[in-house]
This record gives C-alpha cells, sequence and structure tokens, in this order.
C-alpha cells in the first residue's frame, strides 16, 4: 500500500470537517479530509501532482496525484458568490505542481468581511481505492506541516468470467433531457455534491453535458471541471434502468434551485493610494514582503564554453550518465540537509531530471554527433523556451529550474566547480534572474533581493518568502543599471525600488526598519511577562484551545492561561461519551502543560447542527436557535455530571475554572451550580471552584447585572454574540458580508455586559475572535475588559498592543466607537487611532 503525507496547504487553525459552518462539507458529502481556518493569503499544494480542476470563480481547485487520487481545495464557505473577486490563480488547468507550490492568493480581508467563513475544506473526494488516516487535530499548523496521510490501495482482483453463465439481455435505454442552469452561482461545490449523491443512489448512469464535453454525475471534479454558470444549458443523460426516471429526478433537482441563495451585495473597498510614486523609482513586483537598506551587489553567471562536436556516441552517452547520476546524488544530499520550500524545490528538481521528453532530446542529439553538454543544453533551452511562450505564467517561471539543471549538470559534465558567492551582510542583490540553487548556495546575511525579470511565484520567490527576505521581482532592465555599490532601498511592501535615495529617504526607510525589527523583537521578548497597560492596568492575555496539544505552544507563546478550552474535541467523532477518566486525562494533561496557569474549561457546546450519535437530539429546524450550549447538558445530566466530575479530579483544585456555554437565563446557571456543589461535597472538595457564563446571547448581555449575581466571571463570546444580534447567520451569504463584532449594537452590548459584570465585582473578559483583532483591542479595554482569550499565535502582538495603550486613551476610543454608525465607521475610527497611539 502506498502513502504519502499531504502537507498543510495553508498556515492556520486545523479545524474538524464537522465544525465547518456548511452541511454538505460537514456531512463528508463532498468527501472526506479535514479544513484549516486560515491567516495567511496564499494557498499552497499539499503534495505533487496535476491540476484537474479550477473553478471559473477562481476559489476552488483539484490536484490529481500520480496515483489518480484527487484532492479538492475550496476557500471559504460560500466564496463563490464572490465571482472571482479577491482571488489571484497562479497556476492553470494541466499545469504540473511540487508540493508547497503557490497556487492562489486570496485577499483574506475581503473573504472574512464578505464570505460566510473562512475556513478551508481540503478533500478526498472519492476514496475508491484509497483512504486517509493520521488527519491532524485540531490546533495550530504551519504551511508544509503534515496534515494528513493518503494511501493508495492494492486493486481487488476482478472475478473471472463465468463462461457457462446465461447471456443476458441488452435492456439499456437512454434519456436525455435539456435545461438552461437557473443557478445564481452555477454548478459550484454544494449542488455538484448533491448531484452525486443523487447520481450515485441510482441505478442508471447519469452524466451531465455543456459545450461538447461530459461528466459523470458521480464525479465531483467532474462537474466542477465543466464550469457551468448561470444561464448556461446543459443535457443531462440516462441509460440503463429507469434511465428516465433517473434523468427527470435530477433535472427536477437542478430546476428546484436547490436552496442557492441569489448572489449578496459586494462591495469591494479598495484601499486608495494617494502617495504618489517618487521620483526615480522603479516599480516592481512583491514576491516577499519587507523593506531593506543596503549596499548594491550584482549577481552575475556567465554561460559556459560548450564544445558542439562531440567524441563519439558511447562516450558522450557515458558522460552524460554519469553526469547525470552524479547530479542526482548532489541534490539528494543537499535536500537531506534542507527543510521546508528549499528542500521541496530540489525534490522539483530531482522529478525534473527524469523528464523522459528531456532525456530524449538529449540523446537524439548525442546520436547526430553532438557533445552531451551541447545536446543537453540544446534539450533544455528548447523547453524552457517553449515554456515562456505558452502565454501561462506560472510554467514561465519554472523555466528558470531548467535553466538551473543546465547549469549544474553542465559544471559535472566539464569538470567545473560551481562558483559559491559570499556577499557582505545585508547586500541588495540585483541579478538579471536569479536561479533557485543560487539562492539555496549563496551565504546567509542579504538585506534584499532585486531581480529584472522572473514571477511572483517562482521558485526563488518562494525561498526568498520563506527566508523573509525582501524581494522585488520584475523591476525590468533599469534595475540592471543600478551601480555596484550603491545605497538604496528597497521597499517590496510598496513593490518599489529607490534607486538614488536622499537623505531623508534612506533615514525614514531605516527608522521603519529599525521599528518594525524592534517590535517584534520586543513583543516576543516580552511575551512570558504580565501585560499590563503603558499607565499600570492588569490585562491578563490567555489563548483559546481545543486539544492538549496546542496548550504547551500557547505558552511559549506568552499564553498566561487558557481563556477558553474547548472541550468538543472529547465528544465528537466517537460512537459513545468519553469517560471520566477519558475527560479527566486530557484535562490533566493540558493543566500540566500550562504549568499552573489558569485553565478555564467550556462545558460542551454541541446542538442540532452538530450532534454527537450518543445523544438523542431530534434533527432541528433552527439549530442556533435549539438545544445546544448549556441546555444539551441540563438535558442530558448524565453527561453533565461526568464532565464535572472530570474537571473537579484536576490538580492543583482550583486551576480549573468552569464556564457555561450559550447562557440566556438565570435559571441555566442556579441549575448547574446545585449538581457543581452537590459534586463537590461528594468529592470532600472545599476549595471554591470558579463557575462563570458565556455571554453569547443579547439576553445574557443585557441582563448581565443580574447573571453576575450567580456567576464568577463573564466571557463574551463575541462570534455569537454578534450574529445573534444581528440576526445575521454567518453560514447564509445574502447577509454574511455585513457581519462584523465592531458593529455599534455589539459594542454597546459589550459595555452592557462589563458595566452589569462591575455592579457586582465581577470580571469581564473575551474569547471570541474580536479578542484575536488588535484593533478591536483598545475599544475593548476602553469598554472595561480585562482579560483577553485570542489565538496563540497572535498573543505575543496582542500583549505588545497592550502594553503601548493608558486606559485614559482606550475609554475615549470607546466612546467615540459607541457613538459610531456603522461596523465600516468603526474601523476607519480604529485605524487612525491605532497610528496615533500605537507606537510604529
Amino acid at each position: 500500500m502506498a502513502s504519502i503525507i499531504l502537507a498543510a496547504p495553508l498556515e492556520g487553525w486545523v479545524t474538524p470537517l464537522e465544525a465547518v459552518p456548511d452541511p454538505v462539507f460537514a456531512g463528508r458529502m463532498m468527501g472526506d479530509g479535514v479544513a484549516i481556518d486560515p491567516t495567511g493569503d496564499t494557498l499552497h499544494a499539499p503534495c505533487a501532482g496535476r491540476i484537474i480542476g479550477l473553478q471559473a470563480s477562481r476559489h476552488a481547485i483539484t490536484i490529481e496525484t500520480d496515483d489518480g487520487a484527487q484532492i479538492l481545495i475550496h476557500i471559504g464557505i460560500d466564496t463563490v458568490a464572490l465571482n472571482g473577486t479577491g482571488f489571484t490563480t497562479l497556476v492553470a488547468v494541466g499545469d504540473r505542481v511540487a508540493a508547497g507550490d503557490a497556487l492562489i492568493r486570496f485577499d483574506l480581508d475581503l473573504l472574512v468581511r464578505e464570505a460566510s467563513a473562512v475556513v478551508t475544506p481540503i478533500l478526498l473526494t472519492d476514496a475508491t481505492g484509497f483512504t486517509l488516516t493520521d488527519i491532524a487535530p485540531a490546533g495550530w499548523v504551519k504551511i508544509g506541516a503534515p496534515l494528513m496521510t493518503l494511501h493508495t490501495l492494492a486493486a481487488e482482483p476482478a472475478p473471472a468470467p463465468d463462461h457457462n453463465a446465461t447471456p443476458q439481455a441488452d435492456t439499456t435505454t437512454t434519456a436525455r433531457r435539456t435545461l438552461r442552469i437557473g443557478l445564481p452561482h452555477g454548478i459550484h461545490a454544494r449542488p455538484a455534491a448533491r448531484i452525486a449523491a443523487l447520481a450515485r443512489e441510482t441505478r442508471a448512469t447519469l452524466t451531465i453535458e455543456k459545450d461538447g464535453r461530459s461528466a459523470s454525475a458521480r464525479s465531483l471534479t467532474g462537474l466542477l471541471g465543466l464550469s457551468i454558470a448561470l444561464g448556461d444549458e446543459i443535457a443531462v443523460v440516462a441509460q440503463g434502468e429507469d434511465a428516465a426516471t433517473a434523468a427527470d429526478t435530477l433535472v427536477t433537482l437542478l430546476a428546484s434551485g436547490m436552496n442557492e441563495a441569489p448572489d449578496p451585495v459586494v462591495t469591494v473597498v479598495q484601499p486608495e493610494d494617494t502617495t504618489p510614486l517618487p521620483d526615480g523609482a522603479l516599480r516592481g513586483v512583491c514576491a516577499a514582503p519587507g523593506l531593506a537598506v543596503g549596499l548594491v551587489r550584482h549577481h552575475q553567471v556567465s554561460d559556459v564554453e560548450v564544445p558542439r562536436e562531440g567524441r563519439g556516441e558511447a562516450t558522450e552517452r557515458s558522460a552524460f550518465d554519469t553526469a547525470l547520476a552524479a547530479l542526482r546524488t548532489d541534490i539528494a544530499t543537499q535536500s537531506a540537509t534542507l527543510k521546508g520550500p528549499a528542500r521541496e524545490i530540489l525534490v522539483a528538481h530531482e522529478g525534473l531530471l527524469d523528464d523522459p521528453d528531456l532525456h530524449a532530446a538529449t540523446e537524439a542529439g548525442i546520436a547526430r554527433g553532438e557533445s552531451a553538454g551541447f545536446a543537453w543544453r540544446t534539450a533544455i533551452r528548447t523547453q524552457a523556451d517553449i515554456l515562456r511562450a505558452g502565454g501561462n505564467a506560472r510554467l514561465a517561471e519554472r523555466a528558470g529550474d531548467l535553466l538551473d539543471l543546465e547549469r549544474r549538470l553542465l559544471a559535472l559534465l566539464l569538470g567545473s566547480t560551481s562558483e559559491r558567492h559570499v556577499y557582505p551582510a545585508g547586500t541588495i542583490l540585483i541579478a538579471d534572474d536569479l536561479l533557485p540553487s543560487d539562492l539555496i548556495a549563496i551565504a546567509d546575511g542579504l538585506g534584499g533581493l532585486c531581480i529584472a525579470r522572473g514571477g511572483p511565484t517562482s521558485h526563488v520567490a518562494i525561498l526568498a518568502a520563506s527566508m523573509a527576505l525582501p524581494t522585488l521581482v520584475a523591476v525590468g532592465d533599469a534595475a540592471l543599471a543600478i551601480p555596484e555599490g550603491a545605497r538604496i532601498v528597497l521597499d517590496a511592501n510598496s513593490g518599489i525600488v529607490l534607486p538614488t535615495p536622499d537623505a531623508r529617504q534612506i533615514a525614514d526607510a531605516e527608522a521603519e526598519q529599525a521599528a518594525a525589527a524592534r517590535k517584534r523583537a520586543e513583543a516576543l521578548a516580552q511575551a512570558s511577562i504580565a501585560c499590563h497597560t503603558a499607565d499600570g492596568v492588569r490585562i491578563e492575555v490567555f489563548a483559546n484551545l481545543g486539544a492538549a496539544v496546542e496548550a504547551a505552544p500557547a505558552v511559549a507563546n506568552g499564553a498566561e492561561g487558557c481563556g477558553l478550552l474547548r472541550t468538543e474535541f472529547l465528544f465528537l467523532e466517537r460512537d459513545t461519551a468519553p469517560t471520566v477518566a477519558e475527560q479527566h486525562h486530557e484535562y490533566q494533561a493540558i493543566a500540566d502543560a500550562l504549568e499552573g496557569r489558569p485553565l478555564i474549561v467550556r462545558l460542551l457546546d454541541i446542538g442540532g447542527d452538530k450532534p454527537a450519535p450518543y445523544l438523542a437530539m431530534a434533527p432541528e429546524e433552527n439549530p442556533a436557535l435549539g438545544l445546544r450550549g448549556i441546555r444539551v447538558g441540563l438535558a442530558h445530566t448524565a453527561l453533565l455530571e461526568d464532565q464535572l466530575r472530570a474537571i473537579l479530579a484536576v490538580t492543583p483544585i482550583g486551576q480549573c475554572r468552569i464556564m457555561l456555554p450559550m447562557i440566556s437565563r438565570v435559571e441555566e446557571v442556579r441549575s448547574v451550580r446545585l449538581v457543581l456543589d452537590r459534586l463537590r461535597d461528594e468529592l470532600g472538595i472545599t476549595t471554591a471552584i470558579e463557575l462563570g457564563i458565556m455571554v453569547e446571547t443579547p439576553a445574557a448581555a443585557v441582563t448581565a447585572d443580574t447573571l453576575a449575581r450567580e456567576a464568577d466571571f463573564l466571557s463574551i463570546g463575541t462570534n455569537d454574540l454578534t450574529q445573534y444580534t444581528l440576526a445575521m447567520d454567518r453560514a447564509n451569504p445574502a447577509v454574511a458580508s455585513a457581519l462584523d463584532g465592531l458593529h455599534p449594537s455589539v459594542l454597546r452590548l459589550i459595555d452592557q455586559t462589563c458595566r452589569g459584570g462591575a455592579t457586582r465585582g465581577r470580571w469581564t473578559g473575551v474569547c471570541g475572535s474580536l479578542a484575536s483583532d488588535p484593533l478591536a483591542v483598545p475599544i475593548l479595554l476602553g469598554l472595561g475588559v480585562t482579560e483577553l482569550s485570542a489565538a496563540p499565535g497572535v498573543v505575543p502582538t496582542i500583549k505588545a498592543c497592550v502594553r503601548a495603550l493608558t486606559m485614559e486613551a482606550c475609554r475615549d476610543h470607546a466612546r467615540a466607537a459607541l457613538a459610531c454608525a456603522s461596523a465600516t465607521e468603526v474601523r476607519a475610527l480604529a485605524r487612525r487611532f491605532a497610528a496615533q497611539e500605537i507606537p510604529a
């Protein structure tokens, strides 16, 4: 059984499919896999393969491995409604890609504003002949980290023909129906999954045709590959038993609208660039962000002389084979010492070395009497020219990889050594078109790269980004005219080079460079220090966790505790409820990893939209308003008591605090308090155990003063509070674009919660997404929030943000935010405040 590791195509938070806010993905109708809630803006290939599907709206892509497995990656939920806005494709159908290659860039801010969710499923669309194991648990993941393992199963032997069987009569019938698609976004992932599910249930063979092309109705990737849009005319063809019924059933499904919402109004706010291009500046394309000030060195490599005439076919063929074997060994040895993109690029080069077309062209040249070097160079450059001339920018950038192999093999054939270039620290290197091996071989310490040609998805660009090396590509020939030794400013963030900066421009760039470096260093250096505002007010910065493996990295990032432990990971994807011992083992492991820091455990928060199979809960028309949160625990008291017993068993006693989800009535808090006190008495626990509540409903916010009589603390879940306050379902693309936790109505409820808790001396925290948003943090502090529980990766940033603030400024800022008319106004206000109050 062959297997390959599928790498994380995005950096972000691994999320089980069950938690994806779309029933098609959550129900695995499109396939098995996992999802990532991204923090970056570029999708990378999880494995090597060929691009076989790319949606016209650029939000979904399918890769087929060499074994035939099809991996679909769907960026966000309901992003088809954006009609391609915010997406830039870096590959085309038919391209071969290596693991880690950049596939699609997307505007993450736009997706957060306009899509119902940005969580991105990565799916094996057809498990026939394949299986997935080692699916990563919930938690933070970096690009290229192992996400799951794909296994290719051995094919079942075909049964021997029965020559004595009675021939069956040919009863095949065909039914054909033609219709025009009325689905607002055409046949994208969700309707394709429903079509495939229907096709698998019928005994007939269903096919969909469009513009002379066809696809099996059972094939998700085939359906997506037809790119069927609103208004397209298609044919439904059914063959076999019940063909007419099957065709009519599929037509009825397509004509029903399939509950697809119409296009939401999408407003794309383009940042206004009021800064004119400085005099003499050269514009390029950002391949890796950053700012550099340094002295110019030009990287120049000249072509080696290669004799055309060979020394005989046998001699040249032997020399070629020997050099080829040596280069394979060199690359394998080099890649073994590297990691990340550098290693992946060398692995891709190994694959190129085995290209049969290159070998055939080289051998043909040798047979014509050419030297092995001349034949190899001709074969390489012919192929490189084809890539450059093909109109595909992505393939054109791969020409550099071929030229890299040309040069390395020629060095071995001619017995020369590759020159190692060493440049002074801080050098800004200018090159016509740098090759991957050049950058890998160059000594550390470069300040930046300025490349006249190339592209943002070339392997050099990928390497530069992995090295955090500010890089501009496609600057043009003018870059090559910058004198050696000149002091220049390379601003990859703005996409410009200043070849002759004046003293002020250099000073400004150096100040910005120093400030950015200082902020990064200070945030990391002070991450472990208790957090206070600039005027001495203590603000706790905790981390949200979803599994034991996330605790230690959170502490390393400076988390002062866990402000929200999502315990659902213990209860889902199993046939029976976890035992008290199983739960205690996990809670204790997290408490140990936190090394005595507070651990706030949220009781089980599941409901009709994500039921556990062992709980008797009927499907609900509106799960968000049904049996969920603490209501589930109170309806299943044995489950509630087992979870409380497991938490109470954690030592030291009192490290764990308990938090109740989805509270809307004071009776709910009182009921749990009675159970908790009874269990404490049974277990002989005299230490007080704090019992807090999640404020996720407007009811809880407006009655916070009453709830604070019963609860020891309040923690605001801004995601659900925003949804319920604005009456906007995050899963509904028609309204989700306006869902913003900085809406004044939500801020007023946060204000009311903080004031209500303060009347009883209770602290109020925020554990929703606003706690991870540096723009929101000053407003939250100004409203009275004293604890923030953020995503582990942003804890250092949030702590640094808090330390730059004074409470007086935050309170003034919060009052101004409450007076705004919209979330847009609040965010504009927040940006101005950050520019004025938070040091650059």
